[in-house]
């Protein structure tokens, strides 16, 4: 069987996956981080849950789901990233996971220092601050230099916790939203625990592009989705905690629904999308029969460095992701410089080209373009965008 390098550049291959999906022909969707696609069984099957669930309610969500059902969906999408179904926690989406763990996490005192920087999601950066206000800790910021290198951005960690001696919990972001940069997780990480500083990691865009191992990479509390990469409904993530690591989490908000040595104590109880969540057996069986997470991510890159090799260098553009392999993932971001309003060159895009795109705000370096393929997109699309940017600049 071909490796996936060469799979990757094979658009006869990965045509019969995109043939799979339902797509608007134009405009050309390359913001495809946003959420992903289901394929077209996936909608059958879910809307068959739907219908199912709706004629049968409670009888059968008492009687099937909540006693079997739901426990094998929980063992499948904890053999997803390897970990024990004691470990995870399904959840609507990444943000209300990592909401929970910041929030009921127990080991902080007043006058304690948290960490978070200028890449990290709002949400999880608006947590960090919750935590200020109600835990009278003090929120640290640090942010990132550009072009940022693997030694640059654990530098900046590694002087953060020398810097704070107080600091006891960080936010990171393994797949950050707002330029595609991929963080060296496992070398930040243990970074962190030498100076005794817990780690929350935010998986939300890593899961299903990026091959990683938790244990690997010294990471205890994290959040992902299913809905961005793996190819589920929306309304689907999860929590991840170390099983020797739950007492540092407290129920949340005294939930009672499960014991307190049951991780499903520490996310709000709520009734779920029973539909969606009945179909990610089919959704895991197609991601696997696509190759997982290594062939995905390395189609996705193929695709990212299409337009970035035409692009890199042109005057009036700038990438704002490095080329280290270890640093890029299929998102990345770019401005044009000699242009002000990163916005209007959004619409532009779009107006004249037909090619969909979004800014990004937030970073120190500032706005830029977020460019993501997705498995629909094809190598000519991508370089009808290297085209159109290169005239735009």
């Amino acid at each position: 069987m071909p490796d996936n390098t060469h799979r990757a550049h094979d658009e006869a291959f990965w045509q019969t996956f995109a043939d799979r999906y339902d797509v608007v022909p134009e405009p050309i969707n390359l913001e495809n981080g946003y959420f992903g696609r289901m394929s077209r069984t996936v909608i059958e099957e879910y809307q068959r849950h739907i219908d199912f669930i709706n004629r049968s309610n409670s009888v059968h969500v008492r009687q099937r789901f909540e006693q079997i059902e739901s426990l094998e969906v929980r063992r499948q999408v904890a053999e997803l990233i390897g970990a024990a179904p004691e470990a995870v926690a399904l959840t609507r989406n990444a943000s209300d996971a990592l909401q929970a763990l910041i929030r009921n996490y127990n080991r902080l005192e007043p006058g304690d220092q948290v960490l978070i920087c200028d890449l990290d999601y709002d949400t999880v950066k608006g947590a960090m601050r919750w935590l200020a206000r109600y835990r009278g800790v003090e929120v640290i910021e640090i942010n990132h230099s550009h072009p940022a290198t693997f030694d640059s951005l654990l530098a900046t960690y590694r002087e953060a916790f020398v810097r704070y001696p107080r600091l006891k919990l960080m936010a990171l972001t393994h797949v950050t939203h707002r330029t595609g940069l991929v963080m060296p997780v496992q070398a930040i990480a243990a970074a962190a625990k030498q100076h005794g500083v817990d780690v929350i990691l935010d998986g939300a865009h890593a899961l299903g592009q990026i091959e990683f191992n938790l244990d690997e990479l010294g990471i205890a509390f994290a959040g992902f989705n299913l809905h961005k990469w793996i190819g589920a409904p929306l309304t689907l993530g999860f929590a991840y905690i170390a099983p020797s690591r739950l007492a540092d989490i407290d129920p949340d908000m005294g939930e009672s629904h499960f014991p307190d040595n049951d991780i499903r104590s520490r996310t709000p109880y709520s009734t779920p999308n029973i539909p969606a969540l009945l179909t990610l057996p089919l959704v895991l069986e197609e991601h696997r029969a696509m190759g997982g997470s290594a062939a995905k991510g390395a189609r996705l890159n193929y695709l990212r460095n299409l337009w970035v090799g035409a692009v890199r260098g042109v005057p009036g553009i700038e990438v704002m992701t490095p080329d280290d392999p270890r640093l890029y993932c299929g998102i990345t971001s770019m401005r044009f410089t000699r242009h002000a309003d990163q916005q209007q060159m959004v619409e532009r895009l779009l107006n004249e080209h037909n090619l969909f795109t979004v800014t990004r705000n937030g970073a120190a370096t500032g706005p830029c373009i977020r460019i993501t393929p997705g498995f629909t997109t094809t190598a000519a699309q991508m370089q009808r965008l290297a085209q159109a940017l290169i005239e735009l600049s």
